[in-house]
């Protein structure tokens, strides 16, 4: 190995150790990293122009290699650390990794443009929340992929008959409400291609999508009982994980904030002086002040004094393991907090059922529709009008007598 290359393995393992990685984690992914460098310099490849296909290439022929050497093949997910280990490495060479991908011919540039345009328009023109506006752009760049894979050259001649095509293709694996988002979406992308002149018709009109009836469905939720019985199950739970955990669920189970809402909370949102607790809702950029209840100051106290790692970020919760930033999402926690508990929801399993609990519960306290908005973070009052169904059983308390119904076999 070059100089250089000592130098690029001893910058990467002060950088995992600055970072907070385990001296072993950092220590095995510098000998993969290694490995990956003498393959590179075999191919004389310089690592400055590795790209992703060259990654997977490495990975096969380190599984092969190790297969030969152990005659058998490594588990499933063995490749999840050299990877992770290469990945380290080249965000170290080329600033950020996956790289960003670069356009390889005209439609490429003009359809990264649009994209780039569109992205700040709904930032900055439309205010959305930064999940809505990623989910506009995925439908964004995969309509104006399809486009260009279609041999469409141009906007100009895009027709009704090339949504329809979309459409119909996105269509099958999707259920009704997905289907209807697609087309919002799609929707919100024609109208910026028609207000910017890239389109001489607005198409938006046309884009056909199923009808859904309001309140056609009933969301999941928890009964209380179901809510203790999975805060107990946490509670038991001691290690960094169970910690964090339990303060999670007890802010959905006292509050019920959104995912993003607990995801992004900083340590200077709550005030341990006057026990209130500092809400950002990131749907709606509003804010709200809530009393810091005694449950949950406990669990997030005894998660900062005993569980949280020492790490320069504000977000209250964070990774158990490095690098440990703020969390990526919450469902895949809340879903097998249910599960360990026993508690198993008739539809979805996220923390969404935890909110809609927790409006039910607000419901039948006779709490006014306005003030449940308030606190749920909600714009208007029409978001907070699907809970309504949601307290059956009270509907059922009220339900008047049909003369002649005990007539009936």
């Amino acid at each position: 190995m070059s100089d250089n290359r000592y130098e690029l393995i001893a910058a990467l393992h002060s950088s995992l150790i600055s970072q907070r990685y385990s001296p072993v984690v950092a220590r095995n992914y510098c000998t993969y990293a290694s490995g990956f460098l003498d393959y590179l310099g075999q191919r004389s490849i310089p690592v400055a122009d590795v790209i992703d296909v060259q990654v997977e290439q490495y990975l096969r022929h380190a599984i092969a290699l190790f297969e030969k050497q152990r005659g058998r093949r490594p588990s499933a997910r063995w490749h999840e650390v050299p990877r992770s280990g290469i990945h380290a490495l080249l965000r170290l060479v080329h600033g950020q990794w996956p790289p960003a991908i670069k356009p390889t011919c005209a439609a490429d540039e003009v359809r990264f443009s649009i994209c780039a345009e569109y992205e700040i328009w709904l930032r900055e023109e439309r205010g959305l929340a930064r999940a809505s506006i990623a989910a506009l752009m995925w439908e964004a760049r995969n309509f104006l992929a399809w486009l260009i894979s279609r041999g469409i050259d141009g906007l100009a001649g895009l027709s009704i008959v090339d949504v329809d095509r979309y459409m119909d293709l996105r269509a099958p694996k999707l259920t009704r409400c997905s289907l209807k988002s697609v087309a919002e979406r799609l929707r919100s992308l024609l109208r910026y291609l028609h207000i910017t002149g890239r389109v001489t018709m607005d198409l938006s009109g046309h884009v056909l999508a199923p009808t859904l009836y309001a309140y056609e469905g009933v969301p999941s939720v928890l009964d209380r009982a179901q809510i203790v019985a999975v805060l107990e199950s946490t509670k038991n739970d001691k290690t960094s994980a169970g910690l964090r955990d339990y303060a999670i669920l007890q802010l959905l189970a006292a509050y019920g904030l959104r995912s993003g809402e607990i995801r992004h909370l900083r340590i200077e949102d709550i005030d341990w002086r006057t026990e209130a607790i500092h809400v950002h809702h990131n749907k709606t950029r509003a804010s709200t002040f809530l009393p810091l209840l005694e449950p949950v100051g406990e669990a997030v106290l005894a998660y900062l004094r005993s569980g949280r790692p020492l790490t320069d970020a504000r977000e209250i919760f964070v990774r158990t393991r490095a690098p440990y930033r703020k969390l990526d999402k919450l469902y895949s926690m809340v879903r097998r907090r249910l599960r360990d508990a026993g508690v198993q929801p008739s539809g979805k399993c996220g923390p969404h059922i935890f909110r809609h609990a927790h409006a039910v519960e607000m419901l039948r306290a006779a709490v006014p529709q306005k003030v449940i908005g308030d606190l749920l973070g909600h714009r208007s009052t029409g978001s907070t009008a699907p809970y309504l169904k949601l307290a059956t059983e009270d509907l059922r308390a009220i339900a008047l007598d049909v003369p002649g119904m005990e007539l009936l076999p």
